[in-house]
C-alpha cells in the first residue's frame, strides 16, 4: 500500500463550542435565504459562509437544483464556491459555514476539501445527513481536515420550514 508522507497523521477536531451571537445571526440569514428558495420552487435550504473572526459574509446561497437543472446546486455547495471566488482562494481557513439542513455526503466532502473551520447546521437529516445523522464524514479521522461541527442551531425553525414546504407540496400533488 502506498502511503503519502502525511498519511500517518490524523487531523485533530477542535473542541465543541456553543454557537455565538454571530453564529445565530448568520443562521437567521440562512433561514431568510431558505425562505427565498420556497418562492422559486426549491427545497428551502439556505447557507452562509463567513469569516469567523470578523463576521463578514463572503458567500451565501439557497438551493437551486430545480432552477439550474443541476444535482450539485445545493445551498452549501453554491455558498462555498461563492466564498472561494470572493476570497480568490480555495482554502477557506478561518471561515464558518452555517446551513439550515445537515449537509449531505457531497457537501461534506466539499467542506473537507475547502478546509472550512466550522460547520453549524439547523435541522438534522436522517435520510442523507453526513455530519452526524446517517454518516460522520466530518469526523472521519482518516481525512486530512476535520472541522468543528455544531448541530441543532435554530433547529426548530429550520425543520418547520422544511415540514411546511413538503406538506404544501404533498397537498398540491394530492389534488
Amino acid at each position: 500500500m502506498l502511503f503519502w508522507p502525511w498519511s500517518r497523521r490524523t487531523a485533530k477536531r477542535p473542541a465543541l463550542q456553543e454557537p455565538s451571537e454571530t453564529d445565530i445571526t448568520m443562521m437567521r440569514r440562512a433561514l431568510a435565504l431558505a425562505r427565498s428558495a420556497v418562492h422559486t420552487g426549491e427545497v428551502p435550504v439556505g447557507a452562509v459562509v463567513f469569516e469567523t473572526a470578523t463576521g463578514r459574509v463572503i458567500g451565501e446561497a439557497f438551493n437551486r437544483r430545480e432552477g439550474d437543472h443541476d444535482p450539485a446546486a445545493h445551498a452549501e455547495f453554491l455558498a462555498i464556491r461563492a466564498a472561494s471566488r470572493e476570497m480568490k482562494e480555495w482554502r477557506l481557513v478561518g471561515c464558518s459555514l452555517v446551513v439550515t439542513l445537515e449537509p449531505c455526503v457531497m457537501c461534506a466532502g466539499l467542506i473537507v476539501n475547502a478546509r472550512v473551520d466550522r460547520v453549524l447546521y439547523g435541522a438534522s437529516d436522517p435520510k442523507a445527513g453526513a455530519c452526524e445523522s446517517l454518516y460522520r464524514v466530518l469526523d472521519d479521522r482518516r481525512l486530512n481536515h476535520r472541522p468543528q461541527v455544531i448541530g441543532g442551531v435554530l433547529a426548530h425553525e429550520s425543520a418547520e420550514l422544511l415540514r411546511a414546504f413538503f406538506r404544501a407540496r404533498r397537498a398540491r400533488t394530492a389534488r
